[in-house]
């Protein structure tokens, strides 16, 4: 039987199994090792390779639930690719919450302008995140002073003509 043995290290390696026993038998550890499921981890065997990061974590961030927020944060994160350098230096999207996704224009005419490419801007958002849960896009246009609150507001009507 040893002389069947094609290496040196084969024929030690039967001399001392049939001395001592089969380890798998006779040590509590590797009884405990052939109650292990063989394909559960063997080295060099399937499932042992080294994933990418991005797998990782986007296996991670499914499991918690995270993928729709993190997609909403990849459309503010990437509205100039969304639509267009010229369109992006005059928006800024400021929020998106429950599927609508709030952006600030420069002034009226470029919120009059991006509302005529809303259709547009809505297709290239879901075909490039479709997980974000986009419903409705809404633009507004720039903020003016309001003379309704604070310390010194007055009853009345407001600044009337002496505003603009």
């Amino acid at each position: 039987m040893h002389e069947l043995a094609a290496s040196e290290p084969e024929r030690v390696w039967l001399r001392l199994r049939a001395k001592m026993g089969d380890p798998a038998v006779v040590t509590r550890d590797g009884r405990r090792r052939s109650r292990r499921d063989p394909g559960a981890s063997v080295p060099f065997g399937k499932g042992r390779d080294p994933r990418a990061l991005g797998d990782v974590l986007g296996g991670f961030a499914e499991d918690r639930g995270w993928t729709a927020t993190l997609a909403r944060a990849d459309v503010m994160a990437h509205w100039p690719e969304l639509v267009g350098a010229e369109n992006a230096d005059r928006t800024e999207p400021i929020s998106f919450e429950e599927g609508v996704l709030t952006v600030r224009c420069a002034s009226t005419a470029w919120t009059q302008q991006m509302r005529i490419l809303r259709a547009e801007t809505t297709t290239r958002i879901l075909a490039r995140f479709p997980e974000c849960g986009l419903e409705s896009v809404r633009f507004i246009g720039p903020d003016v002073p309001s003379f309704q609150r604070g310390r010194r507001s007055v009853p009345g009507r407001g600044p009337r003509d002496t505003w603009g």
